[in-house]
């Protein structure tokens, strides 16, 4: 039987051109051997995804810094959207490098999650990337972290970028009730998404597709269920890997990241982001009452199944109770 499953893969690689303050991995530099060891790493895994002809995949690179301005993750993204058995590949990148390789990728398979980081790189230059990406035909979405000096940022942003791309807003959860209801008000306006990432979500013992539908690999090809969970379920490189592949309830306490909570199943996020789950693009339009009522579903169920996770869910409700 074919296997279909979605790989989000991060390698060593741990060198970033930017210096954001809310990143650990800012400005940091890989020695040269690192580098080796990284694009060896790439190169098995991408051998290994073509040599499973029959099977199908969709990749996400989730780099800890900036993978694209090294040459091999270009290639890989290049090579990978001409692979007959791929579905999908995306990137987290900050879209710093030259752009013009993306019209060499079938188009119909490759997409780019690109965060504008304010402080690093001017508006305008960011947005000439984003306006290379139109001219080519590339399917991508545009996010940042939504820190409050950045609010006059995503006003402007959301301004000057084309009506259908998604600018989503990473919430910064980092304090406690960082943000006032009018600051809340504000962000819904430019992404009607923002309160999913608001909340932090209860999910110990609750089901997830991670582990069965996907999984994170390393550079030695460790599979994990996913960013959040670090116990080693098996190797993608052992051939009865699949055998790892099966449902798992959550052994964390919460989520609270995009890439770990869309693929809670309670949440039903795969209904509205479809095709364009590794992505961040939603497939249909994104919608605040839609919104709430997932929120409110999915606190109800918690609070049937389990009253102490409500403890942990009930700061975050207050947020949308009025």
């Amino acid at each position: 039987m074919a296997l279909s499953l979605s790989i989000l893969y991060r390698g060593p690689l741990a060198s970033c051109n930017y210096g954001c303050p809310y990143c650990p991995f800012a400005k940091r530099h890989d020695t040269r051997e690192a580098l080796a060891r990284d694009y060896a790493a790439l190169a098995r895994f991408l051998d290994w995804i073509e040599a499973r002809r029959v099977d199908r995949f969709k990749v996400l690179f989730t780099p800890w810094g900036e993978a694209l301005f090294r040459k091999p993750y270009r290639e890989a993204m290049t090579r990978l959207s001409h692979m007959a058995n791929i579905d999908r590949v995306a990137i987290q990148t900050n879209i710093s490098c030259d752009l013009e390789w993306v019209a060499n990728c079938d188009l119909d398979r490759v997409a780019f999650w690109c965060t504008y980081h304010p402080g690093e790189v001017a508006r305008e230059t960011f947005l000439d990337q984003c306006r290379v990406l139109d001219r080519i035909g590339a399917r991508y979405s545009v996010g940042i972290v939504g820190l409050k000096e950045h609010l006059d940022e995503i006003d402007a942003m959301r301004a000057a970028l084309a009506p259908s791309i998604y600018l989503w807003v990473n919430a910064y959860k980092r304090v406690a009730d960082y943000y006032t209801p009018a600051e809340i008000e504000r962000i819904v306006a430019i992404d009607p998404l923002f309160e999913l990432n608001l909340k932090v979500y209860p999910s110990r013992g609750r089901a997830c597709r991670a582990g069965e539908e996907m999984i994170t690999v390393d550079g030695d090809g460790n599979m994990r269920r996913c960013h959040f969970v670090r116990d080693v379920i098996g190797n993608l490189y052992d051939p009865s890997f699949e055998q790892a592949l099966r449902p798992r309830p959550c052994s964390g306490d919460a989520c609270r990241c995009h890439i770990g909570y869309v693929h809670m199943r309670d949440l039903d996020l795969y209904s509205l982001f479809g095709d364009g789950v590794l992505e961040r693009i939603p497939a249909i339009a994104p919608d605040r009452d839609a919104v709430r009522l997932r929120l409110a579903a999915y606190a109800q169920d918690v609070y049937a199944q389990d009253i102490c996770a409500q403890d942990i869910y009930a700061q975050n409700v207050a947020a949308i109770a009025d």
